[in-house]
């Protein structure tokens, strides 16, 4: 059996333009230890619904200006789902079927049993908590299906679309959006000279080092193997070149030790820019040029920074300790 302890915290709104049938009802579920508001019209309760963020409403139907079903439409147009049961004086068959068809989740008539709609209020609050228990599950299981086990980092499954809305979002305001493609040196050599387990501890420790870099704005995945992909938003060229060579040099002066194992590796980083006059780019073309210019570096000496030069439609180097010293590559 439900306490009043059990029911602190639920929070319920009565809404009944008829004063009495308000008094009634709220020291009724105060009493059962509901923490209770009321509102007297339908544009009241919306403005109370904002604030106050009820966990059920008890809603009459027939009100003057914003009557009882319109009330339900607001609150169904909301993504937070609110439990609603409508309280009214019409009790025919064809208004109850008007009512629950409306989507609320029941219906009482007046005048009612105190008791059986306390029942029903505590049956809908139960089922209130199994739809937002429901919600966290689902949220959590798409943040699995989303985020790589070994890495920490996305997968590639959201990315694409995830960047697809930053590059809508840098055209429409003109900032900057830069995509990093960064692919382990030698990584092979890891997996042959050391166990299985130790090249996954290498790639776990290299996700850490992205997390720890990149900002909240910002995200990363693992591509694939020991391949990883980073969007850094709101960035420029010289931001970008900054954070591509800082986040080479970080691993490689990064000693990987796990047991018995241990080793020094370097990373090969390519990444393109999207700025002003760079336009109609998915976010496949974006990462395929990125790629590009990641090419470039591993073709040119590994452990170095490239990117991918619009203007040119070419590879450009970034020479290692040098962020500001550029050459292109014939």
């Amino acid at each position: 059996m439900v306490t009043k302890l059990e029911n602190y915290g639920q929070k319920i709104l009565v809404v009944d333009d008829d004063p009495e049938s308000v008094k009634i009802v709220s020291k009724a579920l105060e009493w059962e230890g509901y923490t209770v508001q009321s509102a007297s019209s339908g544009h009241e309760a919306i403005n109370k619904i904002n604030h106050y963020h009820p966990h059920l409403v008890l809603l009459d139907i027939n009100m003057p200006g914003l009557n009882g079903l319109d009330t339900l439409k607001y609150l169904r147009a909301n993504s937070e789902y609110v439990a609603t049961i409508f309280v009214s004086g019409q009790s025919n068959t064809e208004d109850v079927i008007r009512g629950l068809d409306a989507t609320a989740d029941d219906y009482i008539c007046k005048p009612f049993d105190t008791g059986e709609l306390l029942s029903r209020v505590r049956s809908q609050l139960r089922i209130k908590k199994l739809h937002d228990d429901l919600k966290i599950a689902n949220a959590r299981l798409k943040e699995l299906v989303d985020i790589d086990d070994l890495t920490g980092l996305f997968n590639m499954r959201s990315l694409y679309s995830k960047l697809d809305h930053e590059i809508e979002r840098a055209s429409r305001y003109g900032r900057g959006l830069c995509t990093i493609m960064m692919d382990m040196d030698h990584f092979k050599t890891v997996n042959d000279n050391h166990d299985h387990l130790f090249g996954s501890f290498v790639l776990s420790e290299v996700g850490k080092i992205i997390q720890g870099n990149i900002r909240k704005i910002d995200f990363a995945a693992r591509y694939g193997g020991d391949e990883f992909l980073i969007v850094l938003t709101e960035t420029n060229a010289e931001g970008a070149k900054a954070f591509t060579e800082r986040l080479r040099s970080k691993i490689e002066n990064y000693l990987f030790k796990s047991g018995e194992y241990q080793i020094n590796l370097t990373v090969s980083i390519g990444f393109a820019i999207l700025s002003d006059g760079v336009s109609g780019l998915d976010a496949k073309t974006f990462v395929r040029h990125a790629d590009k210019a990641l090419y470039g570096a591993k073709e040119n000496g590994r452990n170095r920074v490239h990117y991918y030069d619009f203007s040119k439609d070419t590879s450009v180097l970034l020479t290692p300790g040098k962020s500001k010293v550029l050459r292109k590559i014939s």
